[in-house]
Parts: structure tokens; sequence; C-alpha cells
């Protein structure tokens, strides 16, 4: 065989080796989605106990009785615009966003005053962020209580800037921030941020 034809089949092999783990990852990371959207509906519904505080037998009624560690399910993100119902896990880390929807421990929760903080990854939970408009309209679904907010801003700000969290307890503001640009392969250089503010549900 010609050292050419060597060169090439390793370069496909190769090729079909990362193809194959990226698959991998991606099916891994959709069931740990859809499992933790099972639990988090379940949650909402008051039909499944917490998962992390399994002794906590009562639902909380209003977001200052509800303090939820760190990798637990605490709610529902559903978004009309883009067909999507997702999970809302405690904490921003790695092993929390490969579940769902994160929520900035520290930053307020749906339904009291202050900055609200929701990340995803801009190539699972957040793939079509981009795709949402000033005017739109989404719910949060938590164990205490459903809440509506409608966007009303946008912002690309660098990966490194820290302003945009500001964690304020003066009014009720949610932000749902990503990795950007969206179509860009491996880390990100920016930050895509939208604005929401609660609207009362009719």
């Amino acid at each position: 065989m010609k050292k050419g034809m060597i060169v090439a089949l390793l370069f496909i092999v190769a090729g079909i080796s990362f193809i194959g783990y990226g698959l991998f990852e991606k099916i891994s990371m959709d069931r740990k989605t859809e499992a933790a959207l099972r639990e988090a509906v379940g949650i909402t519904k008051g039909d499944v106990p917490s998962r992390v505080n399994p002794e906590e037998k009562e639902r909380p009624v209003k977001p200052e009785d509800f303090a939820p560690g760190i990798g637990e399910v605490v709610g529902v993100l559903e978004i009309p615009r883009l067909e999507a119902k997702l999970p809302i896990v405690e904490g921003t880390d790695p092993d929390e966003l490969e579940k769902g929807v994160g929520h900035f421990k520290g930053a307020s929760f749906p339904g009291e005053p202050g900055q609200i903080v929701f990340s995803g990854h801009r190539d699972t939970v957040f793939l079509r962020l981009g795709e949402l408009e000033i005017g739109d309209r989404f719910f949060v679904k938590m164990p205490y209580g459903d809440y509506m907010y409608e966007i009303y801003d946008s912002k690309i700000v660098d990966e490194d800037d820290r302003t945009v969290i500001t964690l304020q307890k003066e009014k009720e503001d949610l932000l749902l921030t990503t990795c950007y640009p969206f179509t860009l392969t491996g880390a990100a250089p920016e930050r895509y941020i939208l604005y929401a503010k609660p609207v009362k549900i009719r």
C-alpha cells in the first residue's frame, strides 16, 4: 500500500473517530437533559420530591423558602417561539450545564426582586437562542409558582466582561446568557445576552 493511501486512511479513521466521539457526547448530554426535564416537570407539579433533598416533603410556597443545592433540578423554562421546554438546574459549572439550563448560584429566583441569571450551552439547550426577538415571551415554572417574562433588550459582550452580572436586588430582571458566535466551533470569545422583564400571567 502506498504511503499516500496510508495517510489518507489514517485521516479518515481519525475523522470517523472524532465524529463518533462527538455523537456519543451529544447523545449522552441529551439523555441527561431528558432525565432532568422529567424530574423538573414532576417537581413543578408537586408529583416528585426533590432528588437532592428527598427529606423535604413540603413544597416551597414563595421564592424565599427555596434553597436548592448545586446540581439540583429546580424548574422548567418554556420558550413557545422555539417550542422548547428545558430543565433548570442550580449552578452553572460544566456538570450542571450538561443537564440543562443553569441558574447562577447567588442570583435571585423568579418572583423575587433582583437579577435572575440563566445560562446554557449554545450548541445544546440554547442552540436557537439567537432566533428570539424583543417582545417575545417565555415562561419559568418553579415549585412555588409560574412566571412569565418578556424580552426587552439584547447585548453581545466580551467573554471576560463581568459587569453584566450585577446581582442587584432592586428590581426583578432576568438574563439568558450563552456563548457567541453561535456558529463558532470551540471556545467562544463573546457572550450573547437577552434581558427580560416580568409580565403578569392573565
